[in-house]
């Protein structure tokens, strides 16, 4: 049985407030796979500027189906610079004695971590030789084991039937819990929200990106080390961008007096991560009661890969994305989705829900929290079903870059003009893309 991905999406957020809202929809064209990922992209942007429309009162919204495919990817053009390779040297593919793995080993104790289970200096050659040697699933375990991140290429039906892949399936698209109740916002509307973001590569800033292109204040904390060039300078336009250590006690009063007066907080820890630092669910209402709390990860919020790090590619290699690609192209290699689409997708979810739980905040002072996870996402397009490659190459025109030059912190660049207006009108976003820890972690003056 195959399910409408757009009934899914409408499902999990009620239709509630969005069904007056006229939506003109123009844009030819769609990605090339066997997956409806065309649907998928469109279906996911059309859900936050439906929730956006809903919180702003807009009633007339243009979406650009094509646009939305673009924005799936890269959206910015740099004039005079290059933007760094969004994967390390050694990230990728692999054959094993058995089937495929994918290693990915972009944060260098990633890496270190693969390469001390294999016992091979970070060199492809080097690392092909290593894997050749091993069954897939063993090597995905042992290197997990290690605290790396890996995965191997599963069917369709292994997935279906493995214990995680049974567990995302009977998981909701997006779980909503009620958390409590706060005071009734005095003010409201996006303009008026803060959003505190503690997310990384790459769903969580493709949520906040969009809400700070429509108003939100977006405050981006990280740790003292982290750093994902690759993608900066894509997710970081509109945002502010902290850093704070929250095992040192002065940055602990800091990130908790930021809580204190945040409306969102959006965060992509695995379960637990924030608990063992000492901000559990709990915990975080009582810093800010109504406090609109999302959170996304790899695999699902229940079964035994619950707390496993992950990232896109794998999870396409795990749920049989990238396995039925392979079957349908006749490849050699496995075939994974044309963009990180998982990503992309639930990004714009996140999005549509911090919208949809602001909007029933304003009316009670409700708090809500809201989980979504890259697998269960996986599960939405495969559930759509799969068939013959369709789609082609969307070739970029002129005409789809916005006209502005933006000022990133490497040098100027264009950007994708974004598929969405709201009453004609586009994002707005006020900061041009930069570096990591470069703000003062505290909130800017409302307007």
């Amino acid at each position: 049985m195959t399910h409408s991905i757009t009934d899914q999406i409408t499902a999990a957020l009620g239709r509630e407030d969005t069904a007056n809202v006229q939506i003109a929809e123009t844009g030819e064209g769609q990605l090339r796979s066997c997956f409806q990922v065309a649907d998928l992209a469109v279906s996911s942007v059309r859900a936050a500027a439906l929730e956006l429309a809903a919180l702003t009162g807009a009633r007339q919204v243009a979406l650009d189906r094509r646009l939305a495919q673009l924005w799936f990817d890269m959206t910015l053009r740099p004039k005079g610079w290059d933007l760094p390779s969004a994967w390390d040297a050694v990230a990728g593919d692999y054959p094993t004695s058995d089937g495929w793995i994918r290693l990915h080993t972009n944060a260098p104790h990633h890496r270190a971590a693969a390469m001390s289970v294999l016992g091979a200096a970070p060199d492809r050659a080097q690392v092909a030789e290593a894997v050749a040697d091993w069954e897939a699933d063993n090597l995905e375990t042992a290197i997990v084991g290690a605290g790396g991140v890996a995965a191997a290429m599963r069917g369709l039906s292994d997935w279906a039937s493995h214990p995680q892949g049974q567990a995302v399936a009977a998981q909701p698209l997006i779980r909503w819990t009620h958390t409590g109740d706060g005071p009734k916002p005095d003010r409201q509307g996006l303009e008026a929200c803060r959003v505190l973001d503690l997310t990384r590569v790459l769903a969580g800033p493709i949520a906040t990106r969009f809400l700070a292109g429509f108003g939100a204040d977006v405050l981006r904390i990280d740790p003292p080390t982290w750093d994902e060039p690759g993608v900066v300078p894509e997710v970081t336009i509109g945002k502010r961008r902290a850093g704070l250590d929250l095992r040192r006690a002065e940055d602990r009063q800091v990130f908790e007096a930021l809580l204190a007066k945040a409306d969102v907080l959006v965060h992509g820890y695995r379960p637990g991560a924030l608990d063992g630092l000492g901000y559990d669910a709990g915990t975080r209402q009582r810093l800010r009661p109504g406090l609109i709390d999302v959170c996304l990860n790899a695999y699902g919020w229940d079964g035994p890969w619950a707390g496993r790090r992950g990232f896109d590619s794998l999870v396409q290699m795990s749920s049989g994305i990238a396995a039925e690609g392979m079957k349908r192209a006749r490849a050699d290699r496995p075939a994974p989705l044309p963009v990180q689409a998982l990503d992309h997708a639930t990004g714009y979810l996140i999005a549509a829900a911090v919208l949809r739980a602001l909007r029933l905040r304003a009316r009670s002072g409700a708090g809500w929290s809201a989980h979504l996870s890259l697998a269960r996402t996986a599960t939405l397009l495969t559930s759509a079903g799969a068939g013959d490659f369709t789609g082609g190459d969307l070739r970029e025109r002129g005409e789809d870059l916005a006209p502005d030059v933006e000022q990133t912190a490497w040098g100027p660049a264009r950007r994708l003009r974004f598929p969405v207006t709201l009453e004609g009108k586009g994002p707005d976003w006020r900061v041009p893309a930069g570096h990591l820890r470069v703000d003062p972690a505290q909130w800017a003056q409302l307007p």
